[in-house]
């Protein structure tokens, strides 16, 4: 019987972080979109105060997932949520638990942070995924629309610029 356990990263995992974001741009189709650098995950997860966390998945100690979460807030609630910005487990080790001990590890540590919501995104033609979010009782937030913005429209916004539509 495997052995499965979950650990916070620590510095030392940085390129294995980087490894598990790569291999999870390419599941995206999204792999020239990951331009993170160790320098990047270094100064944002490892830094004095980090405002971003993560936790290795490992079975029999050999690593095969991750996840990266942190704390926003909402207003309306008057308490913190826990966002969950990645969670990958490599395609061998699906199927075994892992990518469901990530999510109860989370939730767990939204519940110990009295968070009201621990709430991420997933790609809607995810399938496999989607299916795995509803089995566990989550329930997709339809009414609400996600933006985003980067790059020269980011730049253009902050200095005040008028942006093209």
């Amino acid at each position: 019987m495997s052995t499965l356990s979950i650990r916070p990263a620590t510095e030392q995992d940085i390129d294995l972080i980087l490894h598990f974001v790569r291999e999870l741009a390419i599941y995206e189709k999204a792999e020239d979109e990951a331009k993170a650098t160790p320098e990047h995950v270094r100064r944002t997860l490892f830094c004095e105060h980090p405002a971003v966390f993560g936790l290795i998945c490992e079975v029999d100690g050999k690593a095969v997932g991750f996840a990266v979460y942190f704390f926003n807030y909402s207003t309306w609630q008057g308490q913190h949520g826990l966002y969950l910005e990645d969670l990958y487990i490599t395609p061998d080790a699906r199927g075994h638990g892992a990518g469901k001990a990530l999510l109860q590890q989370l939730a767990q540590i939204a519940i110990d942070k009295n968070c009201g919501r621990f709430e991420w995104s997933c790609l809607d033609w995810n399938t496999p995924s989607l299916k795995f979010y509803d089995s566990l009782g989550a329930l997709p937030q339809t009414e609400w629309i996600r933006y985003r913005m980067t790059g020269d429209a980011l730049q253009a916004l902050a200095s005040g610029q008028k942006t093209v539509s």
